[in-house]
């Protein structure tokens, strides 16, 4: 894991890199505020921790342009314990606050917290693909067309997961059967592969008669189109 470190107390910075350096981290070190947007947009950090009061470009700005191009969670530092602070923090795209001083444990088990729970929300995304009005869910197995879940069979989800996730590819109904059925009982009978792909475009295209994403290589097979 990355994780960016951003103060202009030059002895807390080197404290807190030493500390999550042992803790097995990659921790990249800056001083003031540009130099935090400057190498969060060039470096692919997981986690950003960022003093409030910095020269160049304060902690609120280094935080809004972040987030201009960047979800990486990001813990806010400031010798202020205002409350009005906090708020501004999270108003500008902070995750967390944490006030100095404080013990450097603290700030370890938030950054697991936050790691913790951005692993999670990777983990989902990756889960979700979306082509314009579908959505599929692979770890709860639903169907949406823009928004509203869609009931599918088994083989149904089966079949658009595949070729969802392997968009533009053109799969020979043959291949199809062994892939989503898995035996041979259907080898001869390549119909069950239209009948599913015509009832995945009733339920998923926005006009099933006209396809948008559920193609059809004529002579070849069944395609997604990305």
């Amino acid at each position: 894991m990355k994780i960016l470190v951003v103060d202009d107390e030059q002895l807390l910075l080197k404290g807190i890199k030493f500390n999550l350096s042992n803790e097995g981290y990659e921790v990249l070190t800056g001083s003031d505020g540009l130099e935090a947007v400057e190498i969060a947009k060039r470096e692919n950090v997981d986690l950003i921790v960022l003093d409030l009061m910095m020269p160049n470009l304060d902690g609120y700005g280094a935080c809004q342009k972040i987030r201009e191009f960047s979800d990486a969670p990001i813990i806010m530092l400031t010798a202020k314990a205002d409350d009005m602070d906090k708020l501004m923090g999270f108003e500008h795209g902070a995750d967390d606050y944490l006030t100095k001083p404080f013990n450097i444990l603290e700030l370890k088990a938030r950054i697991r917290a936050l790691l913790r729970r951005s692993t999670a929300r990777d983990s989902s995304r990756a889960n979700r693909l979306t082509y314009g009005p579908i959505t599929i869910d692979a770890a709860e197995r639903n169907a949406y067309k823009d928004g509203q879940m869609v009931d599918l069979t088994v083989k149904e989800f089966d079949l658009i997961e595949l070729l969802m996730r392997n968009p533009n590819r053109v799969y020979s109904r043959e291949n199809l059967l062994d892939v989503i059925w898995g035996y041979d009982t259907f080898r001869n009978d390549i119909r069950t592969v239209d009948v599913h792909v015509r009832r995945l475009r009733e339920k998923l295209e926005l006009n099933p008669a006209a396809p948008e994403y559920i193609m059809t290589k004529w002579g070849v097979g069944y395609y997604f189109k990305a």
